[in-house]
């Protein structure tokens, strides 16, 4: 977790009015009590009204908003949607910051009274989108640190095969995540459906980006196959 990210934890932790101590949230966060001090001496120097001290625990006296943000009703309902199937259909990380935002988003949403208690979406279990959870992490991973996969992968036909491939996009069509990948063994691009992959490892092996293999080029061709405009990249084979 970034520190900008856990001392945003922090106050949502302290904003109860309860007392917490600092052991208790450093197991939560899964940091030490030596750096939980130092967050609440970060806080308080920035000027957030949190009282207590080391030892005794710490409260918040008043609460701390983010700065206001005029949303629509459609645009709440929009933001809700996205984050109800997040919950639904993504892996436990996304899932728990889904969880975590929506609540946060409720709560400022019913507090000024401008939307009614029953709004928002139900969304329910897409169980062909949960196969392959466990490989999300390291496949968004892999997208921001630009490092090689290697994965097992069975094709609709039922053809096993073992790619070495360099992920750069992950998809969410309704039903399946797909990751967008320059194929090493194809020499072109390929997407693959996440729950058709059986094991899913990094390489270990780093890469940058070339020309006619970033995702840009990726799009280009798709585009340019969309509108019927010949596309060099997809006749020289």
């Amino acid at each position: 977790m970034r520190r900008s990210d856990r001392l945003s934890e922090i106050i949502e932790i302290v904003q109860d009015g309860r007392l917490h101590l600092a052991r208790d949230i450093a197991a939560r966060l899964e940091v030490s009590v030596r750096t939980i001090y130092r967050d609440f001496d970060t806080l308080v120097a920035s000027g957030i009204p949190i009282e207590g001290e080391r030892g005794v625990g710490y409260l918040l006296r008043e609460p701390v908003f983010l700065p206001p943000m005029n949303l629509s009703l459609a645009e709440l309902e929009a933001l809700h949607l996205g984050m109800a199937i997040v919950a639904e259909a993504a892996d436990t990380e996304l899932q728990a910051a889904s969880i975590s935002l929506t609540r946060k988003m409720n709560k400022v949403a019913t507090a000024n009274g401008t939307v009614p208690k029953n709004w928002g979406f139900g969304v329910y279990p897409f169980v062909q989108a949960r196969i392959g959870f466990e490989h999300m992490p390291k496949i968004r991973s892999a997208i921001r640190a630009k490092e090689k996969l290697k994965i097992d992968y069975l094709s609709l036909d039922d053809i096993s095969s073992t790619r070495i491939v360099r992920p750069l996009q992950s998809a969410y069509w309704g039903k399946i995540w797909t990751v967008t990948c320059w194929c090493e063994a194809r020499d072109d691009f390929r997407s693959f459906r996440i729950d058709r992959i059986s094991r899913c490892r990094p390489s270990g092996i780093f890469f940058k980006d070339e020309p006619g293999r970033r995702l840009e080029d990726y799009l280009e061709k798709v585009n340019s196959q969309m509108t019927g405009r010949p596309d060099a990249s997809t006749q020289v084979k």
